[in-house]
């Protein structure tokens, strides 16, 4: 089963798309700020699977989602996560993420469910295409 990290501080959106992404079968783990999200995926003892995608709001108190999405690159292990960037209008961020090689797609908030799911998809048939060429 595919697995789904959504990583924002809005409680409501990471609660829409956990229902969005288990309805298409998607394991999903939540995070509610960047540090929350790095940690669970830097912990060597949790024995758990690393995400296939990564959904990632950019403005959050603590560490921002460029921050983390930055310290994914640099990592490792977590640098062929690909990253689906979620993002309020008019996000002057939004320029930094469009020069990352992990970020896989742009979507405004609100954004629509089934476009998500799509995007999602999309992502995760890019990686498994990457790890069959690797």
């Amino acid at each position: 089963m595919p697995k789904i990290m959504v990583v924002d501080d809005d409680r409501a959106i990471v609660y829409l798309v956990k229902v969005i992404m288990e309805r298409e079968q998607f394991e999903v783990m939540e995070a509610y700020d960047g540090l929350e999200a790095y940690n669970m995926l830097t912990a060597t003892d949790s024995g758990r699977p690393l995400p296939d995608v990564i959904i990632l709001d950019t403005l959050m108190p603590g560490m921002d989602g460029y921050t983390l999405q930055s310290k994914l690159r640099e990592t490792d292990g977590l640098n062929k996560i690909p990253v689906i960037v979620l993002t309020g209008k008019d996000n002057p961020m939004g320029d930094l993420f469009a020069l990352s090689d992990n970020v896989f797609a742009f979507l405004e908030k609100p954004f629509e469910p089934r476009n998500l799911v799509k995007i999602t998809k999309d992502a995760l048939a890019s990686r498994n295409r990457e790890r069959a060429l690797n």
